[in-house]
This record gives C-alpha cells, sequence and structure tokens, in this order.
C-alpha cells in the first residue's frame, strides 16, 4: 500500500501548532464537502481531508504517525518495519465514527479499526484503549499465552507527546480470527479518583506468511508439482501450521486445481479447510541432457497443441 502524508494533504508542515490542524481541516472541509462544492473530485478530496484530520487531530495518534512517517516519503510503498506487532495503543474515544467514510487501509494499517465493544464510562472512568497487534498463523492453531509489545504515546506536562513501551502477556485463544478484537479488563486508561481503570481492545491480524494465506478460517498455500508428477499422480508431504500431511495429487491434475484437506484449516466450530493450490514447474532447460529431454518430449507429444483455436 502506498503511504500517505497527512500534513501534505492538509497543506501544512509537519512542526505545525497542533491548533491549526482544526483550522485548515475546517477550512478544506468546506472547499470541499461534496454538498455544496463544486470542485472536481470534491467527495474523494473530502475523505482524504477527513481521514488525514482523523489521523493529525489527537497529539497520541499524531505522535504514532510522525513516528512512521519519518521513514517513509509520500508515494513511497509501505510496508510495516520489523516488530510492527508491538501496535501503537490509542484511546479508543479519539476514533470519531460520526465521520462517514472508509478509512484507507494505510490509516487501518497504523491505527487499526475502532471495536463497538468500546463503551463510555463516565466521568470518572477510564478510557477505553486500543491496539491492533499481529500474530503468527500458528499462533491461531495452536492458541496459548504469548508477550507483546505495545507503543504508547503519552502526553507530558507542557501537551507534548512522546512514546513510551508497554509489555503485556496475553493469552491467544485457539482458532482466533483476523480482525477479532481480545478484550483485557483494567488495562485500558486509569480511572480518577476510585474511578475503574477502562479496557484495552487488541484488535487481531496475521503477520504475512511466505506460504499460507487465510480466507476466513479457510487456509491456502500454492503447492508446486512437476509436469510427471501433475499427469501421472503422485503423493507429496506438505507442511501447513499445525504439523505436516500427506496429500494425494490425483492424475491429470492441472494448474489451479484445488487439493482440500477437510478440516484442517483454523480450528473453530465447524473449524476451516486447508486448500493446496496446484502449480505446475517445469525443470530449466539448461543443460545439453535436459535440451534432449524436452525435444524427446516434443516428438512423444506432437499432436499436442497447447495454444488451440489461438492459432491461425
Amino acid at each position: 500500500m502506498e503511504f500517505k502524508d497527512y500534513y501534505a494533504v492538509l497543506g501544512l508542515e509537519r512542526t505545525v501548532a497542533q491548533d491549526e490542524i482544526k483550522r485548515a481541516y475546517r477550512k478544506l472541509a468546506r472547499k470541499y464537502h461534496p454538498d455544496v462544492s463544486q470542485e472536481p473530485e470534491a467527495e474523494a478530496r473530502f475523505k482524504e481531508v477527513a481521514e488525514a484530520y482523523e489521523a493529525l487531530k489527537d497529539v497520541e495518534k499524531r505522535a504514532a504517525y510522525d513516528d512512521v512517517a519519518n521513514r517513509y516519503q509520500h508515494g513511497q510503498e509501505f510496508r510495516p518495519p520489523p516488530g510492527w506487532n508491538s501496535g501503537f495503543e490509542f484511546s479508543g474515544g479519539d476514533f470519531d465514527e460520526s465521520v462517514d467514510f472508509n478509512r484507507s487501509d494505510f490509516f487501518e494499517s497504523l491505527f487499526g479499526h475502532p471495536t463497538a465493544g468500546a463503551r463510555g464510562r463516565g466521568q470518572r472512568a477510564g478510557s477505553d484503549h486500543h491496539a491492533k497487534v499481529l500474530i503468527d498463523l500458528q499462533d491461531a492453531y495452536r492458541g496459548g499465552r504469548r508477550g507483546i509489545s505495545l507503543r504508547v504515546p503519552r502526553i507530558d506536562a507542557n501537551g507534548q507527546a512522546t512514546i513510551e513501551a508497554r509489555h503485556l502477556e496475553v493469552n491467544i485463544p485457539k482458532g482466533i480470527r483476523d480482525g477479532q478484537h481480545l478484550r483485557l479488563a483494567g488495562q485500558g486508561g486509569p480511572g480518577q479518583g476510585d474511578g475503574p481503570a477502562g479496557d484495552l481492545y487488541l484488535e487481531i491480524a496475521f503477520a504475512p506468511h511466505p506460504v499460507f494465506r487465510v480466507d476466513g478460517r479457510d487456509v491456502y498455500l500454492d503447492l508446486p508439482v512437476a509436469p510427471w508428477e501433475a499427469a501421472l499422480g503422485t503423493g507429496v508431504t506438505v507442511q501447513t501450521p499445525d504439523g505436516s500431511v500427506q496429500l494425494t495429487v490425483p492424475p491429470g491434475s492441472s494448474p489451479g486445481r484445488k487439493l482440500r484437506l477437510k478440516g484442517r484449516g483454523l480450528p473453530g466450530v465447524p473449524p476451516g479447510d486447508l486448500y493446496a493450490v496446484l502449480s505446475i514447474r517445469l525443470p530449466p532447460a539448461d543443460t545439453p541432457t535436459a535440451q534432449d529431454a524436452y525435444r524427446r518430449m516434443a516428438e512423444a507429444f506432437g499432436d499436442f497443441h497447447p495454444r488451440g483455436t489461438l492459432e491461425a
């Protein structure tokens, strides 16, 4: 995804005072509001302005954004840096759900998405907090207790934000899905006086995996096979997030065929399935012996026309 320069969207320098952000937003919101604006692409610009304001209006979220922005330029491909599973923790009430627009993937990769479970608690109670954390797919298969690190913006006496580290031990339920929330009671903002502390809501996301991809409870992997394995059939050993299994490739298999391992996806009631998607991997013709083998294959299958009706 592309890194978004929210300061540029609002026409501001990164050193701008906090109160200037609101003034810039109001000016641009009036200019691009789709109900009154005659500007081209006014609705899209209005949504960009609203998202930029959502990210910068609060000193906590602004500090988190600045921490990332120091490493990226506008238009660059945004790839979460190593250790991104130590996400940022925010006050849940800072998300303005009254603004009717879909936040970009970039925004949600940084701030997560507020859960409807966060609730107001009155004047003396602590605020609910929100953080997005990455876990390994294997954690979702097996569950268990693991440590996480969060980066928490703190406001000092001068109203400036600094980033502090916070470490927690969290129970990961077996079968948790991407996008689900974990509620940690009493781990949010402190209450005033005798007021109770708020809760911390952790939005779960799966760390990118080089082999597996997840859709709901189903898990997919690409399984390369040799041409003769696809044509004649074979048995292969496949590594899954929960151990190795034996898989049969039927004779006459073609690229894109899905081999289903029922119940081998994410645990649940019912559990998901695991799908191995076949691809054909050709041996390289990089030696005289290999080239001769391909020539013999061409002679043996002289009646085979791979392009069919595409040929003149």
